[in-house]
């Protein structure tokens, strides 16, 4: 092996020994962290991603021309009248007497602006049957859905007036509206229920009260003091609500896994007949270092978003990197401090029916022995089984189809305002989003402006990029133009990106591009898509080649050992290439789907594959290292690379499971939200942490382990000149007087 030095070193080894030392002053020192965390970011306030800087390309143009002008776009809304007989038309009387009555409704409430008849702007379906009413909503279109309850009972009264046409209304605010009603409290309920659910796993993991609060009190103050540090560094680099929601559900399960690890080991050291001061040493030696390892690897991993150039991805990744430090920090520092205070007071409040179950010698989980006993004495087929059953698992990510969903792949029926959507599209094709083209000119009403402005109008139409009406606003004091140009395709995304590189590559270049100094970036739902897909497509290939060699480099570092490091990540991409497959099966070819309500999806969310690829990389080490530190550390005690791989597995079997459970748990309840989006990433990472902690970790790691026998240990010659991150606790601890309850520990 690469090192056998048996000295207590390492910072987690002194960490914990300072804290047991100065035990007050240790948990003094994190309740003043984390309270000035909290002030000072609450007092900093948070800077949020601006729409600008959402993206880059052509999007991220047309919404800085947008701000430097100082244009305020407002809500739009829409009101579509639909006979419900095709014998009834536009044209007749009743139809029109609707329309009126939609204009003078709407009107009515004060809140619009800007309200045109579909009769003038010839919003007019061509079988006649469909038009559209259309307004601004007055005000800031960010809180317009606040506004837009009077708007919305003002339509359904005109409804009930005209039984034999469908009159309903969409658009921005009042999708705000409906998505906030159905939906606003969805988020909510999954992060106040994470916690209750992992507690009361905790609870039957541990059948003590106090012991099964430590973790959670550990995410918990991780957290909170994290979004306090998000403020602060919002100023540099902007926060979003995603991102606080992100670092939540990696908060909670980084924060609870350290403590459990930790908390696991000292519990087991003391089981097997080491004083308490002796338990806190070597759980500070070997767990503690483990933590400190899979968590500067988590934060590697999480800083892979940082490459991506898109600002959401950055403060995701920023938010969680800093909560999995924060996280990190406090299980090395302020829990061996708790530990020391509470004494054999950490098993108070035991929970009837849960008594602490019986184990093997050394907490082995009998359950993982006899698997371990079969995978042992067969590994080359326990590899070929399991790792071709993962194989075939992830076959079918070769096909994934990643887009941005449209509103009805992503809330499928659930929403009315969905079979509106779809029906302005059947009667308008892209009329629900159109494209926006932001014209900046010198003199926006210079002659040839003017008319390339109406050539591009009617070529975008000629060309078959639009069926039209294209509709054109002015802002002469700004010399800016907003063109909307409804795409042929409508809610199809592929066919409205036909038509977007149309619009882009052919009609704006011979029209708009033939004068000098006018800028026309074409933005819009379809465009940020293309846009957004185009620059996360770009950022794959730095971004996983970041976080592949960066990790390898840390496991090759902290264990010394060339396999270790290669068969680490070689494990990992399997697991995340699994998750891949049952994300593509589920979702885009709807095998097993109805059993998640995932129907008719037919695709995976552009952002979801990589940000998937980093969650996972990230928290899969943390299994990792705990087991091969284990592995690692029996094996330098003497045992043999079999039998320590047999008592790392095993020892490290019931924590590793109880983590697992509560990440699956937590993640599963996301799977339940009714957003698709939501629901594939709450059902890939349950997916991934389940095959990871019991394939994987309990199957493949050993066999392929036992396999290559001591060639794990296998470090060059060459690589010596390395830094050495190992950090290895002694063979046997050395005794020291038994603390009683509340005594404290010297470490």
């Amino acid at each position: 092996m690469g090192n056998g030095d048996s000295r207590v070193r390492g910072l987690a080894a002194r960490a914990g020994g300072w804290s047991a030392r100065h035990r007050w002053a240790a948990v003094g020192i994190w309740v003043l962290f984390v309270v000035l965390a909290m002030g000072i970011g609450s007092a900093a306030g948070r800077v949020d991603v601006e729409e600008s800087d959402q993206l880059k390309g052509e999007t991220h143009t047309a919404a800085q021309i947008i701000d430097d002008a100082g244009i305020k776009e407002p809500a739009g809304e829409t009101v579509l009248l639909q006979s419900k007989d095709a014998s009834v038309t536009s044209t007749d009387s009743d139809f029109r007497t609707a329309v009126t009555a939609v204009v003078k409704a709407v009107e009515g409430t004060g809140k619009v602006t800007d309200v045109t008849s579909p009769y003038d702007t010839k919003t007019v379906s061509k079988d006649g049957r469909s038009a559209l009413v259309q307004f601004d909503m007055r005000g800031d279109a960010d809180t317009a859905g606040d506004r837009v309850e009077p708007v919305l009972k003002a339509v359904a009264g005109v409804q009930k007036d005209h039984g034999s046409l469908r009159i309903e209304e969409i658009g921005g605010a009042s999708m705000a509206k409906q998505y906030k009603d159905a939906f606003g409290d969805d988020f909510k309920k999954a992060e106040y229920s994470a916690v209750p659910v992992a507690l009361g796993i905790l609870l039957i993991a541990f059948g003590a009260l106090v012991a099964a609060l430590l973790p959670v009190a550990l995410a918990m103050t991780a957290i909170i003091a994290t979004m306090g540090l998000m403020g602060i560094v919002s100023h540099v680099q902007p926060m979003s609500d995603t991102a606080n929601s992100v670092m939540l559900l990696v908060g909670l399960a980084v924060g609870v896994d350290y403590c459990l690890f930790y908390l696991r080991r000292e519990r087991e050291e003391r089981e097997a007949g080491r004083d308490a001061g002796a338990a806190l040493r070597i759980a500070a030696a070997t767990s503690g270092r483990a933590i400190i390892v899979s968590g500067v690897t988590v934060c590697v991993a999480m800083a892979g978003m940082l490459f991506t150039g898109l600002a959401e991805f950055e403060a995701m990744g920023l938010a969680s990197l800093m909560v999995v430090a924060v996280a990190m920090v406090g299980s090395v520092t302020v829990l061996p401090a708790l530990l020391s205070l509470l004494g054999e007071r950490v098993e108070k409040g035991r929970i009837p029916f849960l008594r602490r179950r019986s184990r093997r010698g050394n907490g082995e989980s009998r359950f993982w022995t006899a698997v371990l006993k079969g995978v042992l004495a067969k590994p080359l087929v326990s590899v070929l089984v399991a790792a071709g059953a993962l194989l075939a698992i992830a076959a079918p990510a070769i096909g994934m189809k990643t887009e941005n969903l449209t509103l009805d792949q992503e809330f499928g029926n659930s929403l009315p305002i969905v079979g509106t959507y779809n029906r302005v599209n059947d009667a308008f094709p892209g009329g629900s989003e159109p494209a926006e083209v932001v014209v900046k000119a010198k003199d926006i009403n210079a002659p040839e402006v003017k008319q390339a402005l109406a050539d591009f109008k009617a070529e975008a139409v000629s060309s078959g990029a639009s069926l039209g009406p294209v509709d054109i606003k002015l802002h002469d004091a700004r010399n800016v133009a907003f063109v909307y140009v409804p795409l042929v395709g409508g809610s199809d995304q592929d066919k409205a990106a036909k038509s977007l590189e149309k619009l882009r590559d052919e009609v704006r270049p011979a029209t708009l591009g033939k004068v000098d100094g006018v800028q026309a970036p074409i933005t819009g739902q379809v465009a940020g898509s293309h846009d957004f897909n185009d620059q996360l497509l770009g950022s794959v290939v730095p971004v996983f080649a970041f976080v592949v060699v960066f990790a390898f480099l840390l496991m090759l570092l902290s264990f010394r050992s060339l396999t270790v490091a290669i068969t680490s990540i070689v494990l990992n991409l399997l697991s995340v290439g699994a998750a891949y497959g049952i994300l593509v099966a589920v979702f885009q070819h709807g095998w097993g789907a109805s059993l998640v309500g995932a129907e008719g999806v037919g695709a995976i969310v552009t952002w979801l594959p990589l940000f998937l690829f980093v969650i996972l990389f990230g928290l899969s080490m943390d299994y990792h290292v705990f087991v091969v530190s284990r592995i690692r550390e029996a094996r330098l005690r003497g045992r043999t690379t079999r039998d320590a791989i047999q008592h790392g597995v095993v020892t490290t079997a019931g924590v590793v499971t109880s983590a697992a459970i509560i990440m699956v748990a937590v993640f599963a309840i996301f799977g339940t939200l009714s957003m698709q989006s939501m629901k594939q990433m709450g059902v890939g990472l349950a997916a991934a942490v389940l095959i990871d902690a019991t394939v994987i970790r309990g199957v493949l790691l050993p066999a392929v382990m036992a396999l290559l026998g001591e060639r794990n240990w296998y470090f060059p010659k060459w690589l010596h000149r390395l830094p050495d991150l190992t950090h290895d606790e002694a063979p046997e601890p050395i005794p020291s007087t038994v603390a009683g309850e509340g005594e404290r520990l010297r470490v």
